[in-house]
């Protein structure tokens, strides 16, 4: 999808960044049924990894996106094709070995199973060629999103360190990760940063059952120097604090097939968001619309127009509100 509807005349390009890239195997099947044979009805198998994911959606989008990252060579010939077939300029470091292949069960229900491998392992001749080409980039980008889980050998220290590099140098970046590399990620403050209700509880080290609670938590990520605070709470909408105060959006009651790929669907709608210079209800709207569209297919990809204006006329927004001042999503 390339339309003059969303495409902006001028933007600054964008570098995706996929430190731990995988090939997604997807599989459809009516139940899972654990310690048993399990027969898959329909599977693909195709490049992906948050940063992948994201890239791809903001190629189709209209963006100039340069992705980088640590690529295995034995079975980067996929993500070649990907990467030519979407126009995405490849700068990935190639590192020996193949990249991880995970697992992803896709239940009858909607209900997802992921079993996600480590990856490659690198060294600190990778790591250091990667700091290299990150910081090339950085020479004529702007606007880094950093997404997914980090290889063996890669500490998240370090990622934190480059994060905090790209903010000194004044780039905009947009996190998104889980674990030790979103506790570290976090204090390097980056631009944004978006967990969805599951990753902010475990980086709180707390159970959050409460939408007051989560909005807490969120406003003490705010209160650390994080311009924007996102957190995804599935079909319950997404929210986001800023400066202005938190604004909320429901999507519409979508039939569910995979939900993997939605988080990093609406990282890219963010992302389109900003290089447009929309307006923060805007870019909300369009990206949990497109986040919603996401779990209505097996891997990511932007509909066409009509359905997505449908589905963008759909979600309900919520009026902004002060920090502190605390509104129920489903009110």
């Amino acid at each position: 999808m390339n339309t003059e509807a969303t495409k902006a005349t001028t933007h600054p390009k964008v570098v995706a960044v996929n430190l731990n890239p995988a090939l997604d195997l997807t599989g459809s099947l009516p139940r899972l049924q654990p310690g048993a044979v399990n027969l898959v009805e329909q599977g693909t198998l195709h490049p992906a990894g948050k940063g992948v994911n994201v890239a791809r959606v903001l190629a189709e989008l209209g963006a100039a996106v340069t992705v980088t990252g640590l690529l295995g060579t034995e079975n980067q010939d996929p993500f070649c094709e990907l990467f030519r077939q979407y126009g995405i300029e490849d700068a990935f470091v190639r590192v020996p070995g193949a990249s991880r292949i995970n697992v992803k069960l896709v239940e009858a229900d909607g209900r997802v199973s992921d079993i996600n491998f480590p990856g490659v392992a690198v060294n600190p001749d990778d790591v250091a060629a990667m700091e290299q080409q990150l910081f090339a980039l950085a020479e004529h980008h702007d606007v880094f999103v950093i997404a997914g889980s980090l290889p063996v050998g890669l500490s998240p220290q370090t990622c934190a360190g480059w994060m905090a590099k790209l903010k000194a140098q004044g780039k905009k970046v947009l996190f998104d990760s889980s674990h030790q590399a979103l506790k570290a990620g976090v204090g390097a403050a980056p631009w944004l940063v978006k967990p969805n209700d599951d990753e902010l509880a475990a980086l709180c080290g707390k159970t959050l059952e409460t939408q007051d609670a989560l909005q807490a938590a969120a406003e003490a990520l705010h209160h650390q120097d994080i311009q924007n605070v996102v957190v995804s709470l599935g079909a319950a909408g997404v929210m986001w604090l800023d400066e202005s105060g938190w604004l909320q959006s429901q999507p519409p009651k979508m039939a569910v097939v995979s939900t993997v790929g939605a988080g990093d669907t609406l990282v890219a709608g963010l992302c389109w968001g900003y290089l447009n210079q929309w307006s923060k209800e805007e870019t909300l709207r369009f990206a949990t619309a497109l986040s919603a569209l996401a779990v209505t297919q097996v891997g990511v990809g932007v509909p066409d127009e009509a359905v997505l204006s449908q589905t963008l006329a759909s979600v309900r927004m919520l009026n902004e509100q002060p920090v502190g001042q605390h509104v129920n999503l489903e009110g």
